[in-house]
């Protein structure tokens, strides 16, 4: 596939353009002009560079990527070295930071939502980025908060009231503990982030609704994992995901 044609494909099919971001969405680097094999990964880390370099991948698909507003933009040190290996070895890197938040059925919090079997509701917070949705059957805060720590394979850090019932419960993925008020505020009995701030304990203690910390990492690997399988059906390339563990 001409890497032209993959680029118009992947942003219409993520809507990159409507979406206010802290970093460009699309074709980061340019590489050889056709692609056959696609390494897709959480974080364009010099790792995962390296891993595309070995499998003699043509191009990267991540979350997150470079050129992020207020970063340094020299090129030194370890960004000379991820931008070197990706120039000299002629490998692309695409980067799909929002636009592989919100979409309704490959985003990360699309695919959160159907790994944990919560039903999805509705859309709140800026550009529709947290999502609503029900709980199959009622539990405490306490036993959702286990099924996370099951299915992510990460014991996630809960916060406030751990007995509170939830029925309907709110989430974004990644760094979106600041909607926190947000997602009270749209009915939530329990809201799930990736991080967690200091604040962020307080207002569960005040509210009465708990908050879960389950891993920026964690909870934003499947966006990536569904993209790869995406592609592979879709356009025919030879794509994977590679998950390279990362505490966080």
């Amino acid at each position: 596939m001409q890497l032209e044609a993959l680029r118009t494909y992947l942003d219409e099919l993520l809507e990159a353009p409507r979406l206010k971001d802290y970093c460009p969405n699309g074709l980061q680097v340019e590489g050889r002009p056709e692609v056959r094999r696609v390494l897709c990964g959480v974080t364009a880390s010099q790792a995962l560079l390296d891993r595309a370099v070995a499998g003699s991948h043509d191009a990267l698909l991540v979350h997150h990527g470079y050129f992020w507003k207020g970063e340094d933009g020299r090129v030194t040190g370890l960004r000379r070295r991820r931008l070197k290996t990706l120039l000299s070895h002629d490998i692309s890197l695409f980067a799909y930071h929002l636009p592989l938040d919100v979409h309704p059925e490959l985003g990360n919090n699309a695919q959160l939502g159907r790994l944990m079997g919560w039903l999805p509701e509705g859309r709140f917070a800026d550009q529709d980025l947290g999502w609503t949705g029900r709980l199959p059957h009622p539990e405490t805060a306490t036993q959702v908060s286990r099924s996370l720590a099951a299915r992510l394979g990460r014991d996630p850090l809960l916060v406030g009231d751990g007995e509170r019932v939830v029925r309907r419960v709110a989430w974004c993925t990644g760094g979106a503990q600041g909607y926190f008020e947000q997602a009270i505020a749209a009915g939530a009995d329990l809201y799930v982030s990736g991080e967690i701030s200091e604040q962020t304990v307080h207002l569960a203690r005040e509210s009465g609704v708990p908050y879960v910390a389950a891993g920026h990492h964690a909870t934003e690997r499947y966006g990536a994992r569904a993209l790869a399988q995406h592609l592979a059906e879709q356009l025919g390339l030879e794509a994977e995901f590679v998950d390279l563990d990362n505490p966080a």
